[in-house]
């Protein structure tokens, strides 16, 4: 699909003469209210990154789900798109990465996928409804080797600059837990944050910080809802302060959820944990980040209402150096 994480759609810039004053608020509030993406700061000193939780492809609700990617697809601005796990619905059969393949071909933008824990993690049951037991390394290793062909990858687990950030893409893929790193990935991930340690760090990944939401559900800060392993993450990421951002799904937290957007979201008072809920409810959400030279701001979009929700907007400011 692509290669080195290059882009595989140019797009096109459009270049507006000044508007009247009262003609570009009349237009912004329409447009906005269309769906159509105002970057907070004005001039295009930025990055826009949609964050896509949880697909479950195909799942319930696939038209409204392609009707997210319409959206996406009419924001001039947006760069990147990034899934962060539970491609698949349950068991990362050949026949849900053939469904998600379809459709993300109708996406128009980049796409940086990551392994979520019902990508490879489960045996795939001899009958419908077999339940969820966990999969032989084997059988693992064959669904992790499906998501990288499936989305052109070399690797499931990787890293990009955007203007003056490094964001690294992580995926679970360890054996027993559903959302851990395997050692493997902790070694590539120590090497990569020691040669970008000037460098403002955004991680992805399928499972949250522990502690960074309340217990809003049984499973919220269990040891299979939370990244892992627990100390060597937390070892990481304090003992490299550029880490300021952590990007997860996993736990389906909606913007209803009071922890969604809260003070509990930061991690060892230096990382704040942006929550994406999944997409297979009724009224799906987005999150989007905008990456400008100073902050990040970080911003929600009801697609079954069409707007933006300004009371979930949050602005984080770069680490200090």
């Amino acid at each position: 699909m692509y290669s080195d994480r290059t882009p595989i759609h140019n797009m096109s810039k459009r270049i507006l003469r000044p508007l009247p004053v009262l003609l570009t608020l009349v237009l912004t509030l329409v447009l906005g209210a269309c769906g159509w993406s105002f970057p907070p700061g004005g001039a295009q000193d930025f990055h826009h990154l949609v964050i896509l939780g949880d697909p479950h492809l195909p799942g319930p609700n696939l038209v409204q789900k392609e009707a997210v990617l319409e959206t996406i697809n009419a924001w001039d601005d947006a760069e990147m798109v990034i899934a962060v796990g539970d491609i698949c619905e349950e068991y990362g059969t050949d026949a849900e990465y053939a469904a998600a393949a379809s459709f993300f071909s109708k996406l128009r933008k980049p796409l940086f996928p990551v392994v979520g824990n019902h990508d490879y993690i489960f045996a795939t049951p001899a009958w419908p409804g077999g339940g969820y037991n966990t999969g032989s390394r084997a059988s693992q290793e064959a669904k992790l080797q499906t998501f990288r062909t499936t989305f052109g990858l070399a690797s499931h687990y990787y890293s990009k600059k955007v203007g003056n950030y490094f964001l690294v893409f992580l995926s679970t893929d360890h054996e027993s837990f559903a959302t851990g790193l395997a050692e493997p990935q902790l070694a590539w991930l120590r090497k990569q944050l020691a040669r970008h340690r000037q460098t403002p760090t955004i991680i992805v990944f399928h499972g949250p910080l522990i502690g960074t939401q309340h217990n809003f559900r049984r499973y919220i800060n269990r040891p299979h809802a939370v990244a892992q392993p627990t100390e060597a993450i937390h070892a990481l990421i304090t003992a490299n302060p550029q880490v300021f951002l952590w990007v997860s799904g996993h736990t389906h937290t909606p913007p209803t959820e009071a922890s969604y957007a809260a003070p509990i979201n930061v991690y060892a008072g230096q990382v704040t944990n942006i929550h994406n809920t999944d997409m297979r409810g009724a009224t799906l959400w987005t999150n989007s980040l905008w990456l400008y030279p100073d902050r990040v701001e970080v911003k929600t979009y009801n697609h079954q209402t069409n707007t933006w929700l300004p009371a979930l907007d949050r602005t984080i400011l770069l680490p200090r150096r």
